[in-house]
C-alpha cells in the first residue's frame, strides 16, 4: 500500500552552503554571489520554503560565515549549522543538528549551488519516498561520452542507463542519519545517495529539471542571470506635431532656445520637437497623445515649458519598468538652420529622458519651399521612439 509522504509528516530541508566554490571565480563564495539582485543562497532557500510541506530549513555554513548568511537571508527563518572540511562532514553536522532539535520524518538535502528548484521536482521526490528510503532527481545523459588523455580522444563510453544526478535528494530521516553515522570515515562520497546505497537501501530515480543545473563556472552565472531576466518586448511609437511661427515669440526647439526673428505660437512654449517626442513615447506605450494628458483647454499648461511634458512621458516609461532605447527626431523647416544647434538639442533631450546622448538622433530637412513649412509659416517635427518593456506589460 502506497503511503503518503506529506500528510502528517515532519519534513525538513537541509541546504549545504559550506563550500568555497573556487571554480566559479572571484573572491566571494558562489553561494553568496548575487543573481538578479538576490544571493544564490537566498534563491535556494526561497525555492524550498515555497513548498508548503517543508516545515523547517537548516543551512550548513563554513566556519565564520554566519554573519554574511544572516545578512543575505534577512528575516528568513533559517537555522544555521557550522559545517566541516568535507561535504559529507557538513551534511552529517546538519543531520545531527536536526536530530538535536527533535528530528524529522523526511529530510531534503540540497546544494545551495542549485538555486532554481521547481516545486514539481520536490513533489516527485516526496512521492517516491512512499516506496523507498531515498529518492534523487536525475536527467539522462544526452551527449556522446569519450575518454580523453592529454587532450586526445580515447574510447567512447556507452551512455545507455547513465544519468546526471541533481539535488535535492530526499530521504527518510532516521535512515540517512544512520547511514551517515555508519559511513567509513576513511573515504569520501560525492553525494548522500551513495551513502544510503552503501547502507543497503535502494534509491529511486525521479525526473529532474534543467533549471536545477549546478552553478560551477563563471559562465554558469551568466546563464543564471539570463534565466532570471524578465522577458522584454520592443515597442515603437511615432509622433508628429506642427506649430505656426509668430512674431514676438521665443523659439524653443528641441529643449533649447534658438535665436530667430520669430518663435512658435501655442498654448505652452510650443516646442514642436519635444511635443513630437512626447507623442512618440506615449504612442509606444499605447497611452494616447500629448493632448489627452495635457489638454490645451487647461489653463495650468499655458506657457508651460515642454520639458515638463517630456519628463512626464519618461516617468510613464519608468513606471512600467521600461527603458527608452532610442529617439529619432526630424525637424522640418526652412529656417532657422538646425545644424549649429543639433548637438545642444541632443544633449538637452538626453538629459530630460535620462539616457546617453548616443541614443538621441536629431535631423533636419526642408520641404523644398513647398507647403506651410516651405513658406516659412511654421515648423513641423516628427519623431520615432523605441522602448523596451517587460513582455507582459
Amino acid at each position: 500500500m502506497r503511503r503518503s509522504m506529506t500528510s502528517n509528516r515532519k519534513i525538513t530541508a537541509l541546504i549545504v552552503a559550506a563550500g568555497q566554490g573556487s571554480r566559479a571565480g572571484g573572491d566571494t563564495p558562489k553561494q553568496y554571489r548575487m543573481i538578479a539582485g538576490k544571493a544564490v543562497l537566498a534563491h535556494a532557500y526561497d525555492a524550498l520554503a515555497a513548498h508548503g510541506a517543508i516545515g523547517a530549513i537548516h543551512v550548513v555554513l563554513g566556519n565564520g560565515q554566519e554573519a554574511t548568511a544572516r545578512d543575505l537571508l534577512g528575516d528568513r527563518a533559517a537555522t544555521f549549522v557550522t559545517g566541516a572540511d568535507s561535504r559529507r562532514g557538513s551534511v552529517l553536522a546538519g543531520l545531527e543538528a536536526i536530530a538535536a532539535t527533535g528530528g524529522a520524518d523526511i529530510v531534503l538535502i540540497h546544494d545551495a549551488a542549485r538555486p532554481f528548484l521547481p516545486g514539481v521536482v520536490t513533489e516527485r521526490l516526496l512521492g517516491a519516498l512512499a516506496e523507498a528510503e531515498g529518492a534523487i532527481p536525475t536527467l539522462p545523459v544526452a551527449d556522446t561520452l569519450v575518454r580523453g588523455d592529454d587532450g586526445v580522444m580515447g574510447d567512447g563510453l556507452d551512455r545507455a542507463g547513465l544519468h546526471r544526478v541533481q539535488t535535492p535528494q530526499a530521504f527518510r530521516f532516521d535512515t540517512i542519519l544512520a547511514a551517515h553515522r555508519g559511513w567509513d570515515k576513511g573515504r569520501e562520497a560525492t553525494d548522500d545517495a551513495q551513502i544510503l546505497r552503501a547502507w543497503g537501501h535502494n534509491v529511486i530515480l525521479v525526473q529532474g529539471d534543467e533549471r536545477l543545473e549546478k552553478l560551477t563556472y563563471p559562465a554558469d552565472f551568466a546563464r543564471a542571470e539570463a534565466q532570471c531576466a524578465t522577458p522584454r518586448s520592443t515597442r515603437v511609437g511615432m509622433g508628429y506635431d506642427v506649430h505656426r511661427l509668430a512674431p514676438d515669440e521665443e523659439l524653443w526647439l528641441g529643449g533649447i532656445m534658438v535665436p530667430h526673428d520669430r518663435g512658435l505660437a501655442g498654448h505652452s512654449d510650443a516646442d514642436v520637437a519635444l511635443h513630437a517626442i512626447v507623442d512618440a513615447i506615449l504612442g509606444a506605450l499605447a497611452e494616447g497623445d500629448i493632448g489627452s494628458h495635457f489638454p490645451p483647454s487647461d489653463p495650468q499648461w499655458r506657457g508651460a515649458s515642454s520639458d515638463r511634458f517630456l519628463a512626464y512621458a519618461r516617468d510613464r516609461v519608468t513606471a512600467r519598468d521600461g527603458r527608452i532605447e532610442h529617439i529619432d527626431l526630424t525637424i522640418i523647416c526652412e529656417a532657422p538652420k538646425v545644424g549649429p544647434h543639433r548637438d545642444a538639442m541632443r544633449a538637452r533631450i538626453a538629459e530630460i529622458v535620462a539616457v546617453p546622448i548616443d541614443r538621441i538622433s536629431v535631423k533636419a530637412t526642408t520641404t523644398e519651399r513647398l507647403g506651410f513649412a516651405g513658406r516659412r509659416e511654421g515648423i513641423a517635427a516628427q519623431a520615432v521612439a523605441t522602448l523596451s518593456l517587460p513582455a507582459l506589460s
